[in-house]
């Protein structure tokens, strides 16, 4: 389970540190790509494998689902971990995100998010804002 945020530093060659509560569920490698938001998504290659397994399922005739390939596969990167517990984002993927030097690493139950500081904050501003919204979600789940 991945959770919280962590503020980490990219080096000079693309290379972010991998939170260390994160690294055990990590270890049999992942998969980083484009998210929905400017953000860059790290799955676990389970999750990955379910993941594109019920894409590929989508119907090629459907626009939608197309886009959605293309987001996910186009700007996908098998990662493994080096002894450190760092992975390469490749400069591609970056460039999209506003990567430069800092990111906030956001554990998101099965999946982890990686933001451009400025772009996080924005998120977190929102999510002030927005509170009451969700008022209706949890009521939904039965919370």
């Amino acid at each position: 389970m991945f959770l919280g945020t962590h503020e980490h530093t990219i080096d000079e060659k693309g290379r972010l540190a991998i939170p260390a509560r994160f690294r055990a569920e990590l270890a049999g490698g992942m998969v980083v790509t484009r998210g929905f938001d400017r953000c860059l998504l790290i799955f676990p290659l389970p999750f990955w494998s379910d993941l594109t397994r019920r894409v590929s399922a989508l119907s090629l005739t459907d626009e939608d689902a197309r886009m959605l390939r293309r987001l996910l596969f186009a700007n996908a990167s098998e990662q493994e971990m080096d002894r450190q517990g760092r992975i390469l984002l490749p400069q591609s993927l970056r460039e999209n995100v506003d990567l430069a030097d800092q990111a906030v690493v956001v554990g998101l139950d099965t999946f982890i998010e990686v933001w451009a500081p400025d772009r996080w904050r924005e998120i977190e501003e929102r999510l002030a804002s927005q509170g009451p919204r969700f008022d209706e979600q949890m009521r939904k789940l039965g919370i």
